[in-house]
């Protein structure tokens, strides 16, 4: 859904550089070269960003209005 606040293996805080990254990325720019420029060293916080897929869009049509 959403990119985790923090890395599950090592705990570093991620999330502020993912819409960064996804920007570049859709640019063109190459993966590996964004991850380096944004000082994510850790092959575990690489992984966050490589394997995230934004499934947000997807599931909002489906979240109903809570009605109090």
């Amino acid at each position: 859904m959403l990119i985790p606040v923090r890395c599950w293996s090592c705990g570093k805080v991620i999330a502020h550089k993912y819409e960064e990254y996804k920007e570049a990325v859709v640019n063109g720019e190459d993966a590996e070269i964004v991850l380096d420029n944004l000082g994510m060293e850790r092959y575990c916080c690489r992984r966050m960003f490589v394997a995230h897929i934004d499934l947000i869009d997807e599931v909002a049509p489906f979240s109903i209005a809570r009605e109090n």
